[in-house]
């Protein structure tokens, strides 16, 4: 997100950079089932085995739900396990940070398909987050919302007006002078 982070003063655009991986797939190629899951792992090479060192389907799911205990066994993890393995976690994290009962909390886990941490998208439906993820969403005032139970106000950043009309859509980096 960019804009002026309001807390510093400082437009956020001009002073950092993201990675993005784009892919574009003809919704004709998705059927007959068009509903599609992601998520990506990243690994390092580590005498001589790869090593696991982050994963993600939602945005931010990861760096807001674990722990620095719990986060090398998140990364080396699979989606296919993470309700039998993360859903008490998640749900303590949720009953400290937006007082969710147990129940409010699996039901808001389930209404946005956080468990398994893989992002979801049918074309039938709009594309907007948690349906699938456009490059304008504001993904970390949604998570935060999310977590608090829409108590921690939106952070006043504005999307990227530099997103580009083609593929690979993303803008030109900016360039950090100093």
């Amino acid at each position: 997100m960019g804009g002026k982070a309001p807390w510093t003063g400082i437009d956020a655009n001009l002073q950092a950079n993201v990675c993005s991986t784009v892919i574009e797939i003809p919704t004709a190629a998705l059927n007959p089932k068009p509903l599609i899951r992601v998520w990506g792992r990243c690994s390092l090479r580590r005498d001589g085995k790869l090593i696991h060192v982050d994963r993600a389907g939602h945005p931010s799911v990861s760096s807001f739900f674990n722990t620095d205990e719990t986060k090398e066994e998140y990364n080396a993890s699979e989606p296919v396990n993470d309700r039998a393995r993360w859903l008490g976690q998640f749900v303590h994290l949720m009953g400290h940070t937006g007082d969710y009962s147990e129940e409010e909390a699996v039901r808001a886990i389930d209404a946005e398909g956080i468990l398994p941490d893989m992002l979801s998208f049918d074309p039938s439906k709009p594309a907007a987050y948690p349906n699938g993820r456009l490059l304008t969403d504001d993904v970390l005032n949604n998570r935060l919302a999310f977590l608090s139970k829409g108590e921690i106000p939106h952070d006043g950043l504005v999307p990227h007006t530099d997103i580009l009309d083609d593929f690979p859509y993303i803008g030109t980096p900016h360039l950090k002078t100093l």
